[in-house]
Protein backbone atom coordinates (compact mmCIF):
# COMPACT_ATOMS: atom_id res chain seq x y z
CA UNK A 1 0.00 0.00 0.00
CA UNK A 2 2.91 2.34 0.69
CA UNK A 3 4.05 2.18 -2.94
CA UNK A 4 0.55 2.97 -4.21
CA UNK A 5 0.50 5.93 -1.83
CA UNK A 6 3.79 7.13 -3.31
CA UNK A 7 2.29 7.08 -6.81
CA UNK A 8 -0.83 8.88 -5.59
CA UNK A 9 1.23 11.56 -3.85
CA UNK A 10 3.33 11.98 -7.01
CA UNK A 11 0.18 12.61 -9.06
CA UNK A 12 -0.95 15.17 -6.49
CA UNK A 13 2.49 16.82 -6.52
CA UNK A 14 2.42 16.94 -10.32
CA UNK A 15 -0.98 18.63 -10.25
CA UNK A 16 0.24 21.22 -7.74
CA UNK A 17 3.43 21.80 -9.73
CA UNK A 18 1.44 22.21 -12.94
CA UNK A 19 -0.82 24.76 -11.26
CA UNK A 20 2.19 26.73 -10.03
CA UNK A 21 3.90 26.61 -13.43
CA UNK A 22 0.71 27.68 -15.20
CA UNK A 23 0.30 30.72 -12.92
CA UNK A 24 3.97 31.76 -12.78
CA UNK A 25 5.52 34.46 -14.94
CA UNK A 26 9.14 33.57 -14.18
CA UNK A 27 8.72 30.87 -16.81
CA UNK A 28 8.57 33.61 -19.46
CA UNK A 29 12.10 34.67 -18.52
CA UNK A 30 13.42 31.08 -18.60
CA UNK A 31 11.34 29.27 -21.19
CA UNK A 32 13.85 26.49 -21.71
CA UNK A 33 13.92 25.65 -17.98
CA UNK A 34 10.13 25.85 -17.81
CA UNK A 35 9.78 23.50 -20.80
CA UNK A 36 12.00 20.93 -19.06
CA UNK A 37 9.85 21.23 -15.92
CA UNK A 38 6.65 20.70 -17.89
CA UNK A 39 8.16 17.66 -19.61
CA UNK A 40 9.12 16.21 -16.24
CA UNK A 41 5.59 16.77 -14.93
CA UNK A 42 4.08 15.05 -17.97
CA UNK A 43 6.41 12.05 -17.68
CA UNK A 44 5.82 11.71 -13.93
CA UNK A 45 2.04 11.87 -14.39
CA UNK A 46 2.10 9.19 -17.09
CA UNK A 47 4.27 6.81 -15.08
CA UNK A 48 2.33 7.38 -11.86
CA UNK A 49 -1.04 6.91 -13.57
CA UNK A 50 0.23 3.52 -14.73
CA UNK A 51 1.89 2.66 -11.46
CA UNK A 52 -0.96 3.47 -9.08
CA UNK A 53 -3.40 0.69 -10.11
CA UNK A 54 -0.54 -1.77 -10.58
CA UNK A 55 0.79 -1.04 -7.09
CA UNK A 56 -2.72 -1.41 -5.63
CA UNK A 57 -3.15 -4.74 -7.39
CA UNK A 58 0.20 -6.11 -6.24
CA UNK A 59 0.27 -4.64 -2.73
CA UNK A 60 0.23 -8.13 -1.20
CA UNK A 61 3.77 -8.81 -2.41
CA UNK A 62 5.10 -6.01 -0.21
CA UNK A 63 7.64 -5.13 -2.90
CA UNK A 64 8.33 -2.06 -5.06
CA UNK A 65 6.28 -2.07 -8.26
CA UNK A 66 9.03 -3.32 -10.54
CA UNK A 67 9.97 -6.20 -8.23
CA UNK A 68 6.30 -7.02 -7.64
CA UNK A 69 5.72 -7.30 -11.39
CA UNK A 70 8.70 -9.66 -11.68
CA UNK A 71 7.33 -11.73 -8.79
CA UNK A 72 3.92 -11.91 -10.48
CA UNK A 73 5.52 -12.95 -13.76
CA UNK A 74 7.46 -15.72 -11.97
CA UNK A 75 4.29 -16.97 -10.26
CA UNK A 76 2.43 -17.00 -13.59
CA UNK A 77 5.22 -18.98 -15.23
CA UNK A 78 5.13 -21.56 -12.45
CA UNK A 79 1.33 -21.62 -12.43
CA UNK A 80 1.10 -20.93 -8.70
CA UNK A 81 -0.50 -17.65 -7.65
CA UNK A 82 -0.61 -16.39 -4.05
CA UNK A 83 -3.88 -17.04 -2.23
CA UNK A 84 -4.48 -13.33 -1.70
CA UNK A 85 -4.24 -12.51 -5.43
CA UNK A 86 -7.79 -12.27 -6.76
CA UNK A 87 -9.60 -10.97 -9.79
CA UNK A 88 -9.66 -7.37 -8.51
CA UNK A 89 -5.89 -7.43 -7.98
CA UNK A 90 -5.28 -8.69 -11.51
CA UNK A 91 -7.76 -6.09 -12.80
CA UNK A 92 -5.65 -3.37 -11.18
CA UNK A 93 -2.57 -4.64 -13.00
CA UNK A 94 -4.54 -4.77 -16.24
CA UNK A 95 -5.80 -1.20 -15.77
CA UNK A 96 -2.24 0.02 -15.23
CA UNK A 97 -0.99 -1.62 -18.41
CA UNK A 98 -4.12 -0.40 -20.19
CA UNK A 99 -3.30 3.19 -19.25
CA UNK A 100 0.21 2.68 -20.58
CA UNK A 101 -1.17 1.21 -23.80
CA UNK A 102 -3.55 4.15 -24.26
CA UNK A 103 -0.74 6.68 -23.74
CA UNK A 104 1.58 4.81 -26.11
CA UNK A 105 -1.11 4.37 -28.75
CA UNK A 106 -2.12 8.01 -28.57
CA UNK A 107 1.50 9.10 -28.91
CA UNK A 108 2.02 6.85 -31.94
CA UNK A 109 -1.19 8.18 -33.52
CA UNK A 110 -0.07 11.75 -32.87
CA UNK A 111 3.29 11.08 -34.50
CA UNK A 112 1.64 9.38 -37.47
CA UNK A 113 -0.87 12.20 -37.93
CA UNK A 114 1.81 14.89 -37.74
CA UNK A 115 4.13 13.07 -40.16
CA UNK A 116 1.29 12.49 -42.62
CA UNK A 117 0.20 16.15 -42.49
CA UNK A 118 3.79 17.31 -42.94
CA UNK A 119 4.31 14.98 -45.90
CA UNK A 120 1.16 16.23 -47.61
CA UNK A 121 2.20 19.83 -47.07
CA UNK A 122 5.71 19.18 -48.42
CA UNK A 123 4.17 17.74 -51.56
CA UNK A 124 2.01 20.84 -51.89
CA UNK A 125 5.01 23.13 -51.35
CA UNK A 126 6.89 21.33 -54.11
CA UNK A 127 4.10 22.35 -56.48
CA UNK A 128 3.28 25.92 -55.45
CA UNK A 129 6.18 27.37 -53.42
CA UNK A 130 9.12 29.27 -54.86
CA UNK A 131 12.49 30.63 -53.81
CA UNK A 132 12.87 34.34 -53.32
CA UNK A 133 16.10 36.28 -52.64
CA UNK A 134 14.16 38.44 -50.20
CA UNK A 135 13.75 35.40 -47.93
CA UNK A 136 17.02 33.41 -48.18
CA UNK A 137 16.70 29.78 -47.18
CA UNK A 138 12.90 29.91 -47.08
CA UNK A 139 10.11 28.97 -49.43
CA UNK A 140 7.58 31.61 -50.47
CA UNK A 141 3.87 31.03 -51.02
CA UNK A 142 2.00 33.48 -53.22
CA UNK A 143 -0.75 34.25 -50.73
CA UNK A 144 -1.79 37.72 -49.52
CA UNK A 145 -2.35 36.73 -45.86
CA UNK A 146 0.47 36.95 -43.34
CA UNK A 147 2.12 33.57 -42.76
CA UNK A 148 5.48 32.46 -41.43
CA UNK A 149 5.95 28.94 -40.16
CA UNK A 150 8.34 26.04 -39.80
CA UNK A 151 7.44 22.64 -41.22
CA UNK A 152 9.56 20.38 -38.97
CA UNK A 153 11.04 17.00 -39.74
CA UNK A 154 14.24 15.40 -40.96
CA UNK A 155 14.38 18.02 -43.71
CA UNK A 156 12.66 21.04 -42.16
CA UNK A 157 11.29 23.85 -44.28
CA UNK A 158 10.74 27.48 -43.35
CA UNK A 159 7.82 29.00 -45.25
CA UNK A 160 6.64 32.60 -45.57
CA UNK A 161 3.85 34.08 -47.63
CA UNK A 162 4.05 36.89 -50.16
CA UNK A 163 1.86 38.83 -47.74
CA UNK A 164 4.57 38.53 -45.11
CA UNK A 165 7.23 39.82 -47.50
CA UNK A 166 5.17 42.94 -48.13
CA UNK A 167 4.27 43.28 -44.44
CA UNK A 168 7.77 43.23 -42.91
CA UNK A 169 10.92 45.22 -43.54
CA UNK A 170 14.33 43.56 -43.97
CA UNK A 171 15.44 43.32 -40.29
CA UNK A 172 11.99 42.16 -39.20
CA UNK A 173 11.90 39.44 -41.83
CA UNK A 174 15.40 38.27 -40.86
CA UNK A 175 14.31 37.99 -37.21
CA UNK A 176 11.22 36.00 -38.20
CA UNK A 177 13.27 33.59 -40.30
CA UNK A 178 15.68 33.03 -37.40
CA UNK A 179 12.70 32.40 -35.12
CA UNK A 180 11.39 29.70 -37.44
CA UNK A 181 14.81 28.10 -37.88
CA UNK A 182 15.06 27.86 -34.09
CA UNK A 183 11.91 25.73 -34.10
CA UNK A 184 13.57 23.36 -36.55
CA UNK A 185 16.97 23.28 -34.85
CA UNK A 186 15.58 22.56 -31.37
CA UNK A 187 12.85 20.20 -32.64
CA UNK A 188 10.08 22.01 -30.85
CA UNK A 189 7.57 19.75 -32.57
CA UNK A 190 8.94 16.86 -30.49
CA UNK A 191 8.75 19.01 -27.35
CA UNK A 192 5.03 19.51 -27.95
CA UNK A 193 4.31 15.94 -29.00
CA UNK A 194 3.85 14.35 -25.52
CA UNK A 195 1.45 17.12 -24.49
CA UNK A 196 -0.53 16.75 -27.70
CA UNK A 197 -0.79 13.02 -26.97
CA UNK A 198 -1.85 13.63 -23.36
CA UNK A 199 -4.48 16.10 -24.51
CA UNK A 200 -5.92 13.53 -26.91
CA UNK A 201 -5.78 10.76 -24.30
CA UNK A 202 -7.32 12.91 -21.53
CA UNK A 203 -9.39 15.57 -23.30
CA UNK A 204 -11.64 16.09 -20.26
CA UNK A 205 -8.75 16.98 -17.90
CA UNK A 206 -8.52 20.77 -17.80
CA UNK A 207 -4.97 21.06 -16.52
CA UNK A 208 -3.70 18.74 -19.26
CA UNK A 209 -5.15 21.07 -21.91
CA UNK A 210 -3.70 24.04 -20.08
CA UNK A 211 -0.29 22.37 -19.93
CA UNK A 212 -0.33 21.96 -23.71
CA UNK A 213 -1.19 25.64 -24.18
CA UNK A 214 1.52 26.78 -21.77
CA UNK A 215 4.21 24.64 -23.41
CA UNK A 216 3.15 25.86 -26.86
CA UNK A 217 3.59 29.45 -25.67
CA UNK A 218 6.95 28.67 -24.04
CA UNK A 219 8.16 27.08 -27.29
CA UNK A 220 7.36 30.33 -29.12
CA UNK A 221 9.14 32.34 -26.42
CA UNK A 222 12.19 30.11 -26.70
CA UNK A 223 12.30 30.70 -30.47
CA UNK A 224 11.85 34.43 -29.79
CA UNK A 225 14.94 34.30 -27.55
CA UNK A 226 17.00 32.66 -30.28
CA UNK A 227 15.94 35.37 -32.74
CA UNK A 228 16.66 38.09 -30.19
CA UNK A 229 20.22 36.81 -29.73
CA UNK A 230 21.01 37.59 -33.39
CA UNK A 231 18.72 40.49 -34.19
CA UNK A 232 18.01 42.28 -30.88
CA UNK A 233 14.54 42.94 -29.55
CA UNK A 234 13.19 45.70 -31.76
CA UNK A 235 12.96 43.92 -35.16
CA UNK A 236 11.24 40.85 -33.74
CA UNK A 237 8.89 42.92 -31.57
CA UNK A 238 8.03 45.01 -34.62
CA UNK A 239 7.34 41.89 -36.66
CA UNK A 240 5.05 40.48 -33.95
CA UNK A 241 3.14 43.75 -33.80
CA UNK A 242 2.63 43.68 -37.56
CA UNK A 243 1.42 40.08 -37.42
CA UNK A 244 -1.02 41.03 -34.67
CA UNK A 245 -2.33 43.97 -36.69
CA UNK A 246 -2.62 41.82 -39.83
CA UNK A 247 -5.23 39.66 -38.14
CA UNK A 248 -5.83 36.41 -40.03
CA UNK A 249 -2.75 34.20 -40.16
CA UNK A 250 -2.18 30.82 -41.77
CA UNK A 251 -0.42 27.89 -40.11
CA UNK A 252 -1.09 24.41 -41.54
CA UNK A 253 -1.46 21.25 -39.47
CA UNK A 254 1.88 19.84 -38.31
CA UNK A 255 3.66 23.22 -38.51
CA UNK A 256 4.79 25.81 -35.96
CA UNK A 257 3.86 29.40 -36.80
CA UNK A 258 5.28 32.60 -35.39
CA UNK A 259 1.92 34.33 -35.09
CA UNK A 260 -0.06 31.59 -33.37
CA UNK A 261 0.28 32.42 -29.67
CA UNK A 262 -0.20 35.49 -27.43
CA UNK A 263 1.51 38.08 -29.58
CA UNK A 264 0.93 40.98 -27.16
CA UNK A 265 2.45 39.05 -24.25
CA UNK A 266 5.47 38.10 -26.33
CA UNK A 267 6.03 41.71 -27.47
CA UNK A 268 5.91 42.99 -23.89
CA UNK A 269 8.32 40.25 -22.83
CA UNK A 270 10.81 41.17 -25.56
CA UNK A 271 10.82 44.85 -24.56
CA UNK A 272 11.41 44.15 -20.85
CA UNK A 273 15.01 43.02 -20.40
CA UNK A 274 14.78 40.83 -17.28
CA UNK A 275 17.53 38.46 -16.24
CA UNK A 276 16.55 34.76 -16.00
CA UNK A 277 15.73 33.87 -12.34
CA UNK A 278 18.58 31.44 -11.75
CA UNK A 279 17.67 30.46 -8.18
CA UNK A 280 14.02 29.87 -9.02
CA UNK A 281 15.01 27.97 -12.14
CA UNK A 282 17.40 25.72 -10.25
CA UNK A 283 14.76 25.04 -7.59
CA UNK A 284 12.17 24.22 -10.25
CA UNK A 285 14.57 21.80 -11.97
CA UNK A 286 15.26 20.08 -8.65
CA UNK A 287 11.53 19.65 -8.03
CA UNK A 288 11.02 18.35 -11.56
CA UNK A 289 13.85 15.83 -11.18
CA UNK A 290 12.35 14.62 -7.91
CA UNK A 291 8.92 14.15 -9.49
CA UNK A 292 10.37 11.95 -12.22
CA UNK A 293 12.77 10.05 -9.99
CA UNK A 294 10.15 8.61 -7.63
CA UNK A 295 7.97 6.71 -10.14
CA UNK A 296 10.99 5.64 -12.16
CA UNK A 297 12.72 4.27 -9.05
CA UNK A 298 9.60 2.32 -8.05
CA UNK A 299 9.38 0.70 -11.48
CA UNK A 300 13.10 -0.11 -11.62
CA UNK A 301 13.53 -1.39 -8.04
Amino acid sequence: MAYALHFALTILACWLTAEILARSTWTWRSPRVAIVCWQAVGLAVGLSAMGLPIALGLTGYGLPTGSALLALAADLVHGVLPAWLGVLHLAGVGIGFGIGAVLLTTTVRSVHGAVRAQRRHRELLALVARDDPAAPGALVLDHPSAAAYCLPGVKPRVVVSAGTLSLLDGPELAAVLTHERAHAQERHDLVLLPFTALTRALPWVRWVRRAHDRVALLVEMRADDKARELHAEAPLAGALRRFAAAGHRITPAGALGIGDRDLDVRVQRLLIADEPPRLIGATALAVAATLVTLPVSLFLS
